[in-house]
């Protein structure tokens, strides 16, 4: 029988290998950085991305805060009653004059979504407080109803609506 010679592992061989090894997690050091460069950047994605957000979890009467493009955004699921006393106001006796149905979604009545800062000079209102149970301003006492509309105090407008729509009964996207 003949015998079949196996080569020894030599320095040479180690030295190839260690030199392979080493090339590759260079190119990739050097690849990462130029790749990376190639997705947006964390403000920009933070500065225009909607947010979903699931409406399941809140409850009756709950006001929920989020940010979005960097501001304060309220959700607040809205009962009946406090939904009929927003809209049988009278329009014409508000300083800043807008109908309930115009600050909500056809069919979704239950929900209001509203920028959460005062238009007085941006002061973070208080949820559930004030004359109209909807929110006050601490700081200068302007008063806001169920549907985000100035009734009282310095505040010259309705707390304004972002840009929202509704993907389905539960959930919504802003932006």
């Amino acid at each position: 029988m003949a015998e079949t010679a196996t080569a020894e592992p030599t320095r040479r061989d180690f030295l190839f290998i260690a030199t392979g090894a080493v090339g590759a997690v260079g190119v990739a050091a050097v690849a990462w950085p130029f790749i990376a460069q190639m997705n947006p950047d964390a403000a920009t994605v933070a500065a225009g991305a909607p947010v979903e957000v699931d409406l399941t979890p809140i409850a009756e009467g709950q006001i929920v805060k989020l940010f979005w493009r960097g501001k304060l955004i309220f959700v607040r699921h809205r009962t009946a009653e406090e939904i009929k006393e927003a809209e049988d106001v009278n329009v014409a006796s508000l300083p800043d004059p807008e109908a309930d149905s115009a600050r909500v979604k056809e069919g979704h009545a239950q929900w209001l979504v509203v920028y959460g800062n005062c238009t007085h000079l941006g002061c973070v209102p208080l949820g559930n407080a004030g004359a109209y149970d909807g929110w006050l301003c601490p700081c200068h006492g302007s008063v806001f109803d169920t549907s985000g509309r100035i009734r009282q105090g310095p505040a010259p407008t309705n707390l304004p609506i972002p840009p929202y729509a509704f993907v389905d009964d539960t959930k919504i996207q802003i932006g």
